[in-house]
């Protein structure tokens, strides 16, 4: 190992850390948001070079409730779903290339891995509230991308 250790061979090479990293985006948590985005927006500053994509996984409606809905209200959610991930996208400072976004449907954790693994994302910034005992007996996204990532997962405590 060179002298200095881990971070002496980290500092001489030319690629960086980290070259594209997701974060999952919960609209319903903007302090944990809040917190990713910081932890990345440093992260990218320090390698000079990592894109960045936002993800937001909106839910599925049972098809059950699809006869009371208006025939517009998928459209819609995509729309608003979209809007807020533009304008929390606008408002960051990136190194390089301005963020991308995407939105998907279905399950949290399986979505964010579908999109980490066919974006090849090589970080995933996650935000987790503190753990309580409903999470210790059902589990919770941030733990569940945790261990079925198969790429490094980095997670910010609120």
């Amino acid at each position: 190992m060179p002298e200095g250790g881990y971070a002496q061979s980290y500092n001489n090479r030319e690629s960086t850390m980290y070259k594209k990293i997701l974060i999952p985006i919960d609209h319903d948590a903007p302090e944990i948001v809040e917190r990713s985005l910081g932890v990345a927006q440093a992260l990218a500053n320090a390698d000079g070079g990592a894109q960045l994509r936002l993800i937001n996984v909106q839910p599925l409606v049972p098809v059950s409730l699809l006869g009371y809905l208006p025939p517009s209200f998928d459209e819609d959610m995509q729309k608003d779903a979209e809007k807020k991930l533009a304008e929390i996208a606008g408002k960051l400072s990136w190194p390089s290339v301005a963020p991308s976004t995407v939105v998907r449907y279905g399950a949290v954790y399986p979505e964010v891995l579908a999109e980490a693994e066919d974006w090849g994302a090589d970080l995933i910034i996650v935000g987790s509230h503190r753990p309580g005992m409903a999470t210790y007996l059902l589990g919770s996204s941030a733990a569940a991308i945790v261990r079925h990532a198969k790429c490094s997962v980095l997670v910010v405590r609120e």
